[in-house]
């Protein structure tokens, strides 16, 4: 089964980032596979290089950093939420002349063409969050 993600929930305040990357691990560990991992809303907080959660707390940014990698998951970050938001790569920051970014591989900012395409390859969509 390949699958897409979708995910609403603020990493520091919703339980849907840690779910999914729960879900995902375990539906590699069984032999499927994510297409791509669609980061909405508050979710994009997620891909921020610049996050450090409270020690003791799931570092949620290097966690999926590190399973998108290891796994080469297609990790897109919505770009009308993260500007909104002071979400930017350096392709973006550069745009707005901004002095810095604070997105970096594996996550990407990209529209919802990409969602769009992610559930049309896809065999399951599946979203966590509101």
């Amino acid at each position: 089964m390949n699958y897409t993600l979708v995910i609403h929930g603020a990493p520091a305040s919703s339980q849907a980032c840690q779910t999914a990357l729960s879900f995902a691990q375990a539906a590699v560990k069984r032999g499927h596979s994510i297409y791509r991992v669609f980061f909405l809303g508050d979710a994009v907080h997620t891909g921020s290089s610049l996050t450090v959660p409270p020690q003791g707390e799931a570092n949620l940014h290097q966690a999926w950093k590190e399973f998108g990698e290891e796994h080469q998951i297609d990790m897109v970050i919505c770009i009308s939420a993260a500007l909104k938001r002071g979400l930017l790569d350096e392709s973006e920051a550069t745009r707005y002349d901004k002095a810095a970014s604070n997105i970096e591989a594996p996550f990407t900012i990209s529209g919802l063409g990409q969602l769009i395409d992610g559930t049309a390859a896809a065999d399951r969509t599946i979203t966590f969050g509101n």
